[in-house]
C-alpha cells in the first residue's frame, strides 16, 4: 500500500518502521524539519508541513494518524472523506461524542480505520487471549490490571498535561489500552464506577485513574492506570474457575514480557505453572499493521476499531463525570 503519515514524532517513526515494504508517499507534522528527517529515510517521500497534503494525496491509500489528541479526529476524518483507509493512534479522539462524526462517515463509506491498539497484538497478552478462548481457565471470574509509569521532568508542562490538547489525563492515556484490553476477553461493561485524581503532578488533568467495570454476568473487571507508577509495571490477570493467566511487562523499561498460566488441579493447592517470555524487539507495531492490511485486503473488521474506541471513550466519559 501507499502510506502517509501525519505526525511524525516517536509514534509515527515507530509506525514508518513497520510498514513492511508498504510505501511511505507523505510524512506531514507542523514541524516541517520532523517531516523532512523521517522523509528522508524514505526514497521518493514528500515532506509536508500541511496535514491536508497528506490525506488528500492522490496516490495515498492509506493514512496514520499520530498527532496530538485535538487533531485525532479532524485529520482522520478528512481521510476517510478522501476515501483513504485510516490507522488512528489511541484513543483515537478526546471523547466519545467528538468520534461520533468519524465512526459515522466511516461506516457510511466502507472505510477501514483501525485505531492503535497495539497492546491487543503483543505477542504474551495474544497468546493468553488465545489461551482464554480455548477454555484453558474456563469461564471468566474477573480481570485485574495496573499500567503504570513515573513520567520525566517537565511532564506537567506537557501537550498531555492540557485538557484542550489532550482531553484528559492518564485514564484517557494509558488507561484506554486497560480498557480495551478488559473489553477484549470480558465483553461490553453494562455499570462504571471511576474514579479519577491528581496526586503528584501539578497539572488541571489526573495522574491515576481508578475503574471498577461489571459485565451483565456480574464480571468485574478492577483496573488502574497511573503516572504515579515511579517504576515503569504492566500487569493483565485474567481470572477464570479453573486457573489464572498473567501477562508481566511489555519489554524495554516494563521488563521482559512474560506469560504465566496457574492452571488449578481437582485436589486445589498450588497449581500447575506454564510460563513463556517474550524477550527482543516490541513487534507489535508490525503485527498491528500487518492486521489492518489484511483486513483492508480481505475485507474484515480489524480487531481494535472505531466502534472499540467509543466503547472505550464511553467508559472514560463516565469515569471524569463522576
Amino acid at each position: 500500500m501507499r502510506v502517509a503519515i501525519v505526525g511524525c514524532g516517536l509514534i509515527g517513526g515507530k509506525r514508518a518502521r513497520a510498514l513492511q515494504g508498504d510505501r511511505l508517499v507523505v510524512a506531514a507534522d507542523a514541524d516541517l524539519g520532523r517531516a523532512q528527517r523521517l522523509a528522508q529515510a524514505h526514497p521518493g517521500c514528500l515532506a509536508a508541513s500541511d496535514w491536508r497534503e497528506a490525506v488528500s494525496h492522490e496516490d495515498v491509500d492509506l493514512v496514520i494518524v499520530a498527532t496530538t489528541n485535538d487533531a485525532l479526529v479532524p485529520v482522520s476524518l478528512a481521510a476517510v472523506q478522501q476515501g483513504k483507509h485510516v490507522l488512528v493512534e489511541k484513543p483515537a479522539a478526546r471523547s466519545a461524542e467528538e468520534i461520533e462524526p468519524l465512526v459515522r462517515s466511516a461506516g457510511e463509506r466502507g472505510i477501514k480505520v483501525k485505531v492503535g491498539f497495539n497492546h491487543r497484538f503483543h505477542p504474551g497478552i495474544r497468546k493468553a487471549h488465545e489461551l482464554f478462548e480455548s477454555g484453558a481457565v474456563g469461564p471468566l471470574l474477573y480481570l485485574r490490571a495496573r499500567y503504570g509509569h513515573g513520567g520525566r521532568l517537565g511532564y506537567e508542562r506537557e501537550w498531555r498535561a492540557n485538557p484542550a490538547v489532550s482531553g484528559g489525563g492518564e485514564l484517557l492515556d494509558q488507561g484506554v489500552h486497560l480498557i480495551d484490553l478488559a473489553r477484549w476477553f470480558a465483553g461490553d461493561f453494562v455499570s462504571v464506577f471511576g474514579w479519577v485524581a491528581t496526586f503528584f503532578w501539578q497539572m488541571p488533568v489526573e495522574d491515576n485513574g481508578f475503574l471498577a467495570l461489571r459485565t451483565a454476568q456480574g464480571q468485574i473487571a478492577w483496573l488502574h492506570a497511573s503516572c504515579t507508577e515511579w517504576k515503569n509495571l504492566f500487569c493483565l490477570e485474567v481470572f477464570g474457575k479453573d486457573g489464572k493467566l498473567q501477562v508481566d511487562g511489555l519489554g524495554g523499561s516494563y521488563g521482559v514480557e512474560r506469560l504465566t498460566f496457574y492452571r488449578m488441579l481437582p485436589q486445589m493447592g498450588p497449581p500447575e505453572t506454564t510460563s513463556w517470555e517474550f524477550p527482543g524487539e516490541d513487534l507489535s507495531w508490525t503485527a498491528e499493521y500487518d492486521h489492518l492490511r489484511r483486513c483492508i485486503q480481505e475485507d474484515t473488521r480489524p480487531l481494535g476499531d472505531l466502534e472499540d474506541a467509543l466503547a472505550a471513550l464511553r467508559i472514560v466519559g463516565e469515569a471524569y463525570r463522576r
